[in-house]
């Protein structure tokens, strides 16, 4: 059989036409979906890496570049259809009340913590654990992390101070 221009040499020597190797690749894909034993197309990576940079494949740089053009508009296109659906689902979404912050400044936290009131045998252990609980900034959401993290200071700075006055008090 001679040689037609559709026959390509696979980097291994042997001649195949394309419309037989097309043929072999879909069986291939057909068995492995069966659990079939995979085909055993010789490939060598090699000469097809020598033969893309012989200089012997030339791509002509203006179709290239139509198609890069024609992709990026169709790309375009989609992406503006995307952020005009996403505007649309943002407007039909019911506006939420915003939310009320948690007070940052140290009489409130006091009030929060208790420490307001005498304390005879107070558990500070026990108070920054269910602050810290409650208030932590790995435990909050991301956009409030920087005010839990005040918060925690100002809380645990309270209780340091608190602490130590108990314990002056009780030393008198």
């Amino acid at each position: 059989m001679p040689l037609r221009q559709e026959e390509a040499e696979i980097g291994t020597g042997n001649k195949l036409d394309f419309a037989s190797l097309l043929d072999d690749l879909i069986i291939a894909s057909e068995e492995g979906e069966d659990g079939g034993a995979r085909p055993s197309i010789p490939f060598d990576y090699l000469s097809v890496a020598d033969e893309l940079h012989s200089g012997r494949i030339k791509v002509a740089g203006e179709s290239v570049a139509a198609e890069y053009r024609e992709a990026g508009a169709d790309l375009a296109a989609e992406f503006a259809a995307l952020l005009d659906q996403a505007k649309l689902a943002l407007a039909e979404e019911e506006h939420r009340p915003e939310e009320e912050l948690a007070p940052i400044d140290p009489e409130s936290i006091a009030g929060e913590l208790g420490l307001d009131r005498p304390a005879k045998d107070t558990d500070f252990g026990r108070i920054r654990r269910n602050f810290a609980f409650a208030n932590h900034p790995d435990r909050v959401a991301p956009h409030l992390r920087q005010r839990a993290m005040i918060r925690m200071q100002v809380a645990n700075m309270l209780i340091d101070e608190a602490k130590r006055r108990a314990l002056a008090a009780a030393r008198r």
